[in-house]
């Protein structure tokens, strides 16, 4: 979708876009009651990969970020995955455009300016695709302080939960046995939806324990899987997958303190609570490990440098310690929709079949026995022909 330039600046022109005002300081909470056709308003700085798809996959009509998509931190994916699918975004608008009311009508015009009515709102930048490779380009260079920001982080994380990296200490007594299985772990991560198909014979073969972190938990269900078990903060999981009879662990802070307990407990669900400071994918992969799980299999989470980055420096540490920790049981999902996809459509594939039936009937033809057969079945055809016209 593009902008046409706007002619008057006093009276709006056919390249205005007009839509609904969805505003949400989390886009990954806002991405659930997004429509096509409105108007995203989020406060996103640095805005990852994720994100982006998520947003994508919901076609507003355009993005406003109060924020600037890209800080210059690092490179981040997000800006650039918003323009090549043609959704406007509109960048540092400021914190004002977050004072907008919910399911308020808006107009956003092709200088970026965003209007309530007549009401001048916000100006900010139009990104494109030159502008989003400019910024790109220019954080590139900020990447050597990310990289010594994530070895001290890495440091300290490690002086506070050695004792739960190395030795599991802290970890609940879960009831779910996981000695000799395999544990996949999901998250609502980069191409969690392929990979998990990808995966179905591997699934149907092994059964493995199912694990959802989080939205995860949902994407399990989704699939068409039993839930076993739910890790998280539970901010972005369904009722239903809380309901679904697995087993709940609330990853609380180190001092204990938990927000999504007051919600697990409205809903009647018994669960355990398990303190840690990293993030709620890591605390799954120790819990497996721990428990004695032979293979741990991720999928959608985070595993590569731009990851960590889109993650935070404060989530960076967690993870890389915990892939260093479970390293010899872990198995990444991720990509291997890219890795493993047939080459061959069903059409080629029908194609194929009828070729060969084909070469075999020629053959048969060429033969006594074959000829002797066709005539045969030629017999039993007029049969049947002659049997079922008598019957009107």
């Amino acid at each position: 979708m593009a902008f046409i330039r706007r002619r008057k600046s006093d009276e709006p022109a056919t390249g205005d876009l007009r839509g609904t005002a969805r505003i949400g300081s989390r886009t990954k909470h806002l991405v659930k009651r997004l429509q096509a056709g409105d108007i995203a308003v989020i406060d996103h700085e640095d805005m990852d990969r994720i994100a982006a798809e998520g947003l994508v996959e919901r076609r507003p009509a355009a993005v406003l970020n109060a924020a600037q998509s890209t800080s210059g931190r690092y490179p981040n994916l997000g800006p650039q995955i918003l323009v090549e699918a043609g959704i406007p975004l509109i960048d540092n608008l400021g914190s004002e455009i977050m004072d907008l009311r919910d399911g308020r009508e808006i107009r956003v015009t092709p200088e970026g300016e965003v209007y309530s009515g007549d009401s001048l709102i916000s100006h900010g930048q139009v990104q494109t695709a030159q502008t989003v490779a400019r910024d790109q380009e220019a954080a590139r260079t900020g990447m050597a302080v990310q990289l010594k920001a994530f070895a001290n982080n890495t440091m300290e994380y490690l002086e506070r939960e050695q004792g739960l990296i190395l030795d599991g200490s802290g970890m609940p007594d879960v009831s779910t046995r996981f000695e000799g299985r395999h544990a996949l772990v999901v998250v609502r991560g980069y191409r969690y939806k392929e990979d998990l198909d990808t995966l179905r014979p591997y699934i149907r073969e092994y059964r493995p324990l199912m694990i959802g972190v989080d939205g995860g938990a949902d994407a399990i269900l989704e699939a068409g899987y039993d839930l076993d078990m739910v890790i998280g903060d539970m901010d972005s999981v369904s009722d239903d997958a809380l309901r679904s009879g697995a087993e709940v662990v609330i990853h609380a802070y180190r001092d204990g303190a938990a927000p999504g307990r007051k919600r697990v407990e409205d809903l009647g669900v018994e669960h355990h609570i398990f303190p840690a400071t990293g993030t709620s994918e890591d605390i799954a992969m120790l819990l497996a490990d721990a428990k004695g799980a032979s293979m741990i299999v991720a999928v959608g989470t985070h595993s590569n440098l731009m990851d960590f980055l889109d993650k935070g420096r404060r989530g960076m540490a967690s993870t890389f310690l915990t892939r260093l920790a479970v390293g010899s049981k872990l198995v990444d999902a991720k990509g291997v929709s890219r890795l493993y996809r047939s080459r061959i459509s069903n059409w080629q594939i029908a194609l194929l079949l009828v070729a060969g039936l084909t070469a075999i009937i020629a053959a048969l033809a060429a033969t006594q026995v074959g000829r002797i057969t066709f005539d045969l079945l030629h017999v039993w055809w007029s049969d049947f022909v002659f049997w079922f016209k008598n019957l009107f």
